[in-house]
């Protein structure tokens, strides 16, 4: 009977330096494990994993490896490494999805009194083309929320050519961007003047859930982007929105992103960036204006 003790002793032993957590983990996931999709990470996405993240990693993509039937995230990393298509939803699952409707408000009080009414009385718009890049848009509050201002200061009629670029590298939130379809709870932000622009699902008064309408709509592209791989386009934009992305970036990473987006701005227009980000030390093409706002210099 003394072999089941020792066993019962070598088995403590090896497990009382682990946290509660790891000691009762579902999947076993190594030191090689977490660098291994740490890296996978930065190389297609631009993520920087820190240690502190390694938690996040597991919880994670463990639903990815429930969704396979494998046990063991070594299996994962092989199953990564012969199944390409599978990259993308190990992207999604790390992804951080976190927004709201008028989020940081004063960008978009800014936008509209700094861009869009500009753009409706001024010189400019007798050529009718304005466009916005809101780059990282999750599960679109924010395109949403850029429709609503140019919806409520366009004239109504006007011939003004405007589309709003959406683009999330997350396929899985892009496709609920697209349906427009929300809470109700998902208003409690959203100032009485704009709530019009948004309709009962089900088409009657006390629906559960309120879906963008036509009107805002029709002015978003919503399209998957990898903002660390070429962008398919070359018009530039009046306004560029990329809030709360960068702080996922390092700083190299970080520094040519917002180098492209100068290149993408128009001169004169704006960039937009997350409360929690800064620029470590201003760019000489870029002035900033206001609270995490900056304007390209003509």
């Amino acid at each position: 009977m003394a072999v089941p003790r020792v066993k019962e002793a070598s088995a403590a032993s090896a497990t009382s330096g682990l946290t509660t957590a790891e000691a009762v983990r579902e999947f076993a996931f190594s030191d090689a494990d977490f660098r291994s999709l740490a890296q996978l990470a930065r190389e297609h996405a631009g993520i920087a994993l820190s240690d502190s993240k390694r938690n996040l990693v597991y919880t994670r993509v463990s639903r990815r490896l429930r969704a396979l039937g494998l046990t063991a995230f070594k299996q994962y990393r092989n199953y990564l490494a012969q199944n390409e298509a599978e990259l993308e939803s190990f992207i999604n699952a790390i992804s951080t999805n976190l927004t709201k409707f008028f989020r940081e408000s004063h960008h978009f009080d800014h936008f509209r009194n700094h861009v869009v009414i500009p753009f409706v009385s001024g010189p400019r718009s007798g050529d009718g083309r304005f466009r916005v890049w809101s780059a990282g848009c999750s599960t679109g509050e924010e395109p949403y929320t850029i429709a609503c201002v140019l919806k409520r200061e366009i004239p109504a009629g006007s011939r003004h050519d405007i589309r709003i670029l959406a683009t999330d590298i997350d396929s899985d939130v892009l496709a609920r961007a697209a349906r427009g379809l929300y809470p109700v709870s998902a208003f409690d932000n959203v100032p009485r003047i704009y709530r019009e622009y948004f309709k009962p699902a089900s088409g009657g008064r006390d629906g559960d859930n309120l879906m963008a309408s036509e009107d805002i709509r029709s002015l978003i592209v919503f399209r998957r982007l990898n903002l660390i791989e070429p962008w398919p386009f070359r018009g530039k934009f009046d306004a560029v929105f990329c809030r709360n992305v960068m702080i996922y970036f390092d700083n190299a990473t970080k520094s040519a992103l917002i180098d492209r987006f100068i290149q993408t701005i128009k001169p004169g227009g704006f960039l937009y960036i997350g409360h929690s980000e800064s620029f470590h030390g201003l760019h000489p093409e870029l002035q900033l204006v206001g609270r995490t706002t900056y304007r390209r210099k003509p």
